[in-house]
C-alpha cells in the first residue's frame, strides 16, 4: 500500500493534515463544504448565506454554486435567489439506500435499548466535524431530545464526540483538533482539554460520559466502534436527562447496557459483507456480553451470507488487539 493509501486509511474521515495537504484538491473539498450547508433537502440558501456558513469568499461560493447546479448537484430558484439540494445529489443518496435490511436491524438493536432507558439511543458516522445520525430510537417518555436520521451533531460538544476523539489514533487526533483550532477555536477548546481523561476511561471501560457539555440538561454516554466498511470509528451513543441521570447512574445504569448494544452493533457490522446497506441479514437476539469487572469481551459469528465461506471478522471496539485502540 502506498503512502498516500495509508495515510487515507489512517485519517479515515478527516480531511486533511498538514504533512499531506499538497493531496487533497481544494475545490472539490470546497465543493462538499458547500454541500454541506444544505442541512435538509429542504433547505433553501443565498450564495451569500453560504459564505457565511462555510467560512469561503462569496466570490468562490458564487463559481461553485454555478457549477454544482450545471451538474445537478443544486437546483437554483429564481424566485427567491436562492439554491436547494438537487435531483443528481438526491438520486446519488438514494442509491446509497437501497438494501435498508442492515440499518433497519441496527435500530431494532437501539430500540430495544431506548425500551429501556428514557432517552435517545444513536447510531452515527463522522463528517469532518460532526457526527450524522444514521439510525436512531427514541423512548416514547424521554424528554429533552429530539434527533431524527440525517441530523448533525458537533464532534467537541457531544459524548459521541469525544467518544469518536478519543478512539483515534492520537497523530489522526492531534489533526482534528488542529483544524479546529483554525476553523472553529471554540469546538477545540472544549475537545482538547477533556481528550486524555477521555482516552483513559475508553481503555479502562471502553466507553466516553459526557455530562452537560452539550447542554446543562443532558448527560450522554457513547461506545465507539471500528467498522471495516468506512475505516472508520462509527459511535452507538445515548442522551438522557441530568436530572434522572447523574454520572453515577450512567456508570452504573446505562453502560452496561450500551456496552451490550455495541456487542450487538459490532457483530452486524462486522457480519456485513460489503457496505452498511446491504440485505441478506437475519436479526439475532441480542446477546448478553461477557464481562470481567470492567472488560467486555466479544465474540464473532457469521450471517447466512457468510455460512459456509469464511468467518468474518466483527467490527472491532477500541480495545481490540489488532495496534487499534
Amino acid at each position: 500500500m502506498g503512502r498516500r493509501s495509508e495515510r487515507l486509511s489512517r485519517q479515515g474521515m478527516l480531511a486533511g493534515d498538514s504533512a499531506g495537504e499538497g493531496d487533497v484538491i481544494q475545490v472539490v473539498s470546497r465543493a462538499f463544504d458547500v454541500l454541506r450547508c444544505f442541512e435538509g433537502h429542504e433547505a433553501r440558501l443565498g450564495n451569500l448565506e453560504i459564505s457565511n456558513r462555510c467560512g469561503l469568499p462569496r466570490s468562490t461560493v458564487s463559481r461553485l454554486t454555478h457549477t454544482l447546479t450545471r451538474m445537478g448537484q443544486l437546483v437554483y430558484l429564481p424566485r427567491d435567489q436562492k439554491y436547494r439540494i438537487g435531483p443528481s445529489a438526491v438520486a446519488m443518496s438514494t442509491s446509497m439506500m437501497k438494501g435498508l435490511q442492515l440499518r433497519n436491524l441496527i435500530r431494532l438493536r437501539l430500540q430495544d435499548v431506548a425500551e429501556q432507558l428514557p432517552g435517545t439511543v444513536g447510531f452515527v458516522i463522522p463528517d469532518r466535524f460532526h457526527l450524522v445520525y444514521l439510525e436512531y430510537a427514541r423512548a416514547a417518555n424521554a424528554l429533552g431530545l429530539h434527533e431524527s436520521t440525517g441530523s448533525r451533531i458537533a464532534i467537541a460538544s457531544t459524548a459521541a464526540g469525544h467518544a469518536y476523539a478519543a478512539a483515534l489514533d492520537a497523530k489522526v487526533a492531534d489533526v482534528l483538533i488542529a483544524e479546529m483550532e483554525r476553523e472553529i477555536p471554540d469546538g477545540a477548546k472544549l475537545l482538547k482539554p477533556r481528550i486524555e481523561l477521555n482516552r483513559a476511561l475508553l481503555r479502562e471501560r471502553g466507553y466516553v460520559v459526557a455530562c452537560g457539555l452539550w447542554s446543562p440538561h443532558i448527560n450522554g454516554l457513547a461506545v465507539p466502534l471500528w467498522s471495516p466498511q468506512y475505516q472508520t470509528f462509527v459511535v452507538v451513543t445515548i442522551g438522557l436527562l441530568a436530572a434522572m441521570y447523574d454520572e453515577k447512574r450512567l456508570h452504573k445504569e446505562v453502560a452496561p447496557q450500551m456496552l451490550e448494544l455495541s456487542v450487538a452493533v459490532g457483530s452486524l457490522l462486522g457480519g456485513a459483507d460489503s457496505d452498511i446497506f446491504t440485505n441478506g441479514l437475519s436479526r439475532k437476539p441480542l446477546r448478553e456480553a461477557t464481562r470481567d469487572n470492567k472488560k467486555i469481551i466479544d465474540t464473532e459469528e457469521t450471517n447466512e451470507l457468510e455460512a459456509g465461506t469464511r468467518r468474518p471478522r466483527s467490527a472491532r471496539s477500541v480495545r481490540a488487539r489488532d495496534g487499534r485502540r
